[in-house]
């Protein structure tokens, strides 16, 4: 089907969401099972409650459209998701391993970002202001999400990974016979 409006391309785009948020829903709690750290964990705990209620806001607006709810396969979602699926099977220290996860994520949360500012702007170019309300919630949602991975990853996560690999660096040192050290 050729697109020719700036409806028709609203449509497809929020069908790729809904796909898209429908693939988050069933990632989010393998990622929550992975990651070791609590506050990592909370983190993917919650965003999959908002992944829920952001679903339940994009079936308002294809009701309100007119349209089924329904998405295609969204690609990209399906791409970063499999990245972090090879990122899981990983055998890697727990607190490497939630770094990953971290990066994992953000990936995510700046695709949604990107999507759901799009939609948000279309919505309100073609007049549906209660639908570029509803979308701009979810935008903002998203940023705080991303802006608290962020925080997680700098003010502890990617420290530890970083402090692991000194104390692996150490204990290489003292397990090396005397003669074999710089001297």
């Amino acid at each position: 089907m050729k697109m020719e409006t700036l409806q028709e391309l609203y449509l497809e785009q929020l069908r790729d969401i809904y796909d898209a948020e429908n693939q988050l829903m069933k990632a989010l709690p393998k990622m929550a099972k992975e990651a070791t750290n609590e506050e990592l964990k909370a983190a993917f705990e919650q965003h999959l409650e908002q992944t829920e209620e952001q679903i339940s806001r994009l079936d308002r607006i294809f009701e309100e459209l007119g349209e089924k709810a329904k998405g295609h396969k969204c690609k990209a979602m399906a791409g970063l998701i499999e990245e972090g699926k090879d990122l899981m099977a990983e055998d890697a220290k727990e607190d490497v391993m939630d770094a990953g996860l971290i990066c994992a994520a953000q990936k995510v949360e700046h695709y949604e970002i990107a999507t759901y500012g799009c939609l948000r702007t279309y919505a309100e170019m073609l007049g549906f202001d209660e639908q570029a309300d509803l979308l701009q919630e979810t935008l903002d949602e998203e940023k705080d999400t991303d802006e608290n991975l962020t925080e997680l990853a700098v003010s502890c996560i990617n420290l530890e990974a970083e402090e692991g690999e000194d104390s692996e660096e150490e204990e290489e040192e003292k397990e090396q016979p005397a003669r074999g050290r710089a001297k």
